[in-house]
């Protein structure tokens, strides 16, 4: 407690300090995410704010903290619905502690085309899961792109479902990532990200589970021995605004963010794509061992998460987001 007290102290101070010296010049949107700076979110984000400063003639820019300068993801989430944190880019993992409607992102193998599945987030069913947000004092402006999320571990190469068993595998605080690594009896260890590789270094735990890009932005090879391309979670990107921020911007800034906001997501996907087409051969040379699995086995190990969370989610919206990729 007395940390997380200590956290929001230092985020109100930075935010007087920042708005008080940018009071006359323009608006400044402190926006935290938990990646590097070479990231894809943190590339979509410089995108993003090259365009604001460019269409509002440096009247709305964003300060843009990386590697979990600011927050861990919740409780930079935390922060924006309180209103001491202007925005975030969160993946959805944490969000689920705030709305069940993010959970149908989190289900195991979901999502297998996500050009396709774009279509879906972008359009009514998507815009739904945003708005479901606003009882949080918080705006959901896009879904951007984290990406399909990869198992690695020090331990043994992992192919088939049961070799997953036993291992120690770092996750978000998500009850689907949690109930599906259970249901491969392995041990779910959730902690936050900016711990992740001194836990992977000291042996505290034996793997975890990001995209590719962050596997190697974050260097994850130099404490990861096997990389299994598992895809088993698909992870979007959430972009969030506190709701009382976005209602005092003028209108035509709103319009200014919202059209940014879309070309940016459309440029952090497809930089997103790019990243991963290279990345594996860029591990393999790092020294990692990769395992293709057969991802319809892992898929019918599954199963039973989906029985598990169809309640919460709603039956009709897990068929509307497998039949959006068909």
């Amino acid at each position: 407690m007395k940390k997380r007290f200590l956290f929001f102290t230092a985020m109100i101070l930075t935010g007087v300090l920042i708005f008080a010296a940018a009071a006359q010049a323009a608006t400044v949107l402190r926006v935290s995410h938990t990646l590097d700076p070479a990231s894809h979110y943190n590339r979509g984000l410089m995108y993003l704010d090259d365009l604001l400063q460019k269409r509002t003639n440096g009247e709305l820019k964003l300060d843009i903290y990386h590697s979990s300068q600011l927050a861990s993801e919740r409780d930079a989430v935390e922060g924006v619905t309180q209103g001491i944190l202007e925005m975030t880019l969160s993946s959805t993992g944490p969000l689920t502690n705030f709305t069940k409607a993010f959970m149908i992102f989190d289900l195991p193998f979901i999502v297998h085309d996500r050009v396709k599945a774009y279509q879906w987030f972008d359009g009514p069913q998507g815009q739904k899961i945003l708005d479901s947000v606003q009882k949080q004092n918080m705006v959901g402006l896009s879904i951007w792109e984290n990406g399909f999320r990869h198992l690695t571990n020090s331990k043994l190469p992992v192919v088939k479902p049961e070799d997953a068993k036993g291992l120690k595998i770092r996750l978000m605080e998500n009850a689907v990532h949690l109930a599906t690594f259970r249901a491969l009896d392995a041990y779910p260890t959730p902690m936050p990200f900016g711990e992740l590789f001194t836990a992977m270094q000291q042996k505290t735990v034996d793997g975890q589970e990001n995209p590719l890009v962050i596997i190697s932005t974050s260097k994850f090879y130099e404490v990861q021995k096997y990389l299994t391309l598992s895809g088993h979670f698909y992870s979007p990107a959430i972009l969030l605004i506190n709701k009382d921020v976005w209602e005092k911007l003028p209108p035509e800034q709103q319009k200014i963010m919202r059209e940014s906001v879309a070309e940016a997501r459309d440029w952090e996907r497809k930089y997103s794509l790019e990243m991963d087409a290279k990345l594996v051969a860029e591990l393999k040379e790092a020294g990692m061992e990769v395992a293709e699995p057969d991802k319809a086995l892992w898929a019918k190990a599954l199963e039973s998460v989906y029985k598990q969370f169809e309640a919460d989610i709603g039956k009709d919206v897990i068929e509307s987001l497998i039949n959006a990729q068909k």
